[in-house]
């Protein structure tokens, strides 16, 4: 009798383990299924995750906030100089942040056409500009400067007194002599909707790598 029950409690025992071991299998199938139908939503969850990165870095960033612009000529020396680097920011003018001096870049004529130019506002929106002989007149005063590589020779359209619109600037090159801007009519004034940014950092070349200051 005593062996008996040993051989019962011992099938007994062997059932049990062999229910838990069943049980445990199953739970573990369970897991490897969810496993199997949670994948396919994480690598999709990856692949947007990965495309709203790329997307930001390739064309908001440099759309909607900043980008890289290169000189080209030698009309702003001696402050920045042909094949400069450049990092422009394309938010003050949005918010009307633009100041006098700034260095700006611009389309000359528009913004369907590629080219641009890179030049430092002297007139802001509703002032009167005129240029007589080397000195610049701001609303009739004479605007305290020295960002010129040489005296200015050349009045062009501000000659006589012009009036600037509540969104328009007046711009001019640093080298005075060579630079082709707002004195010129094939330039004239500047509308902020022709504005691409705000030249705030040199990067190259690496030995003048800094802030530009206004």
């Amino acid at each position: 009798m005593s062996g008996e029950n040993k051989t019962e409690k011992y099938q007994e025992n062997t059932e049990s383990e062999n229910q838990e071991s069943l049980e445990v299998q199953n739970g573990a199938e369970k897991v490897i299924e969810t496993e199997k139908k949670r994948k396919p939503y994480a690598l999709l969850l990856d692949i947007v995750v990965y495309a709203l990165i790329i997307y930001t870095c390739l064309y908001l960033i440099p759309t909607y906030v900043i980008q890289r612009t290169i000189v080209d000529g030698p009309s702003m020396e001696d402050t920045l100089h042909n094949g400069d680097h450049l990092m422009v920011e394309k938010i003050s003018y949005h918010l009307d942040q633009l100041k006098r001096f700034d260095i700006i870049v611009f389309y000359p004529h528009g913004r369907d056409n590629k080219e641009y130019y890179v030049k430092r506002i002297i007139g802001m929106p509703g002032e009167t500009i005129q240029i007589k002989g080397k000195d610049i007149y701001i609303n009739g005063e004479v605007l305290k400067e020295d960002y010129g590589k040489e005296p200015i020779t050349f009045a062009g359209i501000a000659e006589e007194p012009l009036s600037l619109g509540k969104d328009e600037y007046f711009v001019m090159g640093d080298n005075r002599e060579v630079s082709l801007d707002s004195r010129y009519e094939e330039v004239g004034v500047v509308p902020r909707k022709n504005i691409g940014g705000r030249a705030i950092l040199r990067i190259w070349p690496l030995k003048k790598f800094g802030l530009i200051k206004n």
